[in-house]
C-alpha cells in the first residue's frame, strides 16, 4: 500500500514567535545550513499530501509566506491570537482542501522528520482504518514530554502531560511527538468539544485523543524508529544540536 495524496491534507503549525529563541524573527524562519526550518517541514509534508498543505501563520506571516512561496503552492490560515495548538488547527479547518479525508498535523519546528517516517505513519493510519493516530517516540529520558497512556489491552486511552502525570505515568517512555493523523469528520467534531479550561487558557490538541477514547474510536500509535527525528526547536541550543545532527 502507498499513500494517496488526493485524500490527505497536512496542517503545519507555524504561527508562534518562539520567545526562547531570543530573537525578533519568527521561530520557523530560523535557518539550518542556510535553509529556514519551515522549508524542511514543507518538503517532508509534500511527500504525503502534494500541494494539499495548509500553513497556520501568525507572527511575521508575510515573511513565512514569502519563504514558502517558491517551494509549494499552499493555503494559509491566520491565527491572530495564539490560543494553543487546538486553536491553531481550528483556524485551518475552514480552508482544508475539500477532497481531504485524512488530516496530518505537524509542527513547523521539526526539520529532522523524514519523508519515509511520515509516509509509514499515514499508511498505518489509513489502511487499518483508524480514526486517529499518534506518532510517538521511545526515549530513554521522557522528562518533559506528554506520555502515551494505554489500557491493559494495549488500546490508547489518552495523553498525559508531564505536569499532570502520576509517578507511575512518569515512568512511561513512549512519548507524544505532537504529530497526528486524524479522520477529518472526527477532527471537526473533536475540535468543537475542546475546552480552554486550564491554567494557560489554551485549547490543547492533545485533548482530541481523550475525546476519541471517550467516543470509542479506533486510536493507533506508530512509534518512530529514531527519536532524534522529532526534536522540536525551541531554543538556540536546540537549533545548534539539530544543525549538528543534520550534518
Amino acid at each position: 500500500m502507498t499513500t494517496d495524496p488526493a485524500d490527505v491534507a497536512v496542517v503545519i503549525l507555524a504561527a508562534g514567535l518562539g520567545t526562547r529563541m531570543k530573537s525578533d524573527r519568527a521561530k520557523v524562519l530560523h535557518e539550518i545550513h542556510g535553509k529556514p526550518m519551515i522549508s524542511y517541514v514543507v518538503d517532508t509534508a509534500r511527500a504525503v499530501a502534494g500541494n494539499q498543505l495548509v500553513i497556520v501563520v501568525g507572527h511575521q506571516a508575510e515573511q513565512v509566506k514569502r519563504t514558502v512561496a517558491d517551494q509549494a503552492d499552499v493555503l494559509y490560515a491566520h491565527q491572530h491570537e495564539q490560543l494553543g495548538t487546538g486553536h491553531a488547527v481550528m483556524c485551518a479547518m475552514p480552508i482544508l482542501p475539500e477532497a481531504a479525508r485524512h488530516v496530518v498535523i505537524l509542527c513547523g519546528d521539526v526539520p529532522l522528520l523524514r519523508k519515509t517516517t511520515l509516509r509509514r505513519f499515514v499508511e498505518e493510519h489509513r489502511f487499518p482504518n483508524r480514526t486517529l493516530s499518534v506518532l510517538a517516540a521511545r526515549v530513554n529520558n521522557p522528562k518533559g514530554y506528554g506520555r502515551i497512556i494505554k489500557a491493559p489491552d494495549g488500546t490508547v486511552t489518552g495523553i498525559v502531560e508531564e505536569a499532570d502525570a502520576t509517578q507511575a505515568q512518569k515512568s512511561i517512555n513512549i512519548v507524544n511527538t505532537g504529530i497526528y493523523c486524524v479522520d477529518r469528520h472526527f477532527l471537526t467534531f473533536a475540535l468543537e468539544q475542546i475546552q480552554a479550561d486550564n491554567a494557560q487558557g489554551e485549547y490543547y490538541l492533545t485533548d482530541i485523543v481523550n475525546i476519541a477514547h471517550r467516543e470509542g474510536m479506533n486510536i493507533g500509535v506508530t512509534i518512530g524508529n529514531d527519536p532524534d527525528e522529532f526534536i522540536g526547536i525551541n531554543s538556540r541550543e536546540q537549533l545548534k544540536a539539530v544543525e549538528q545532527l543534520m550534518k
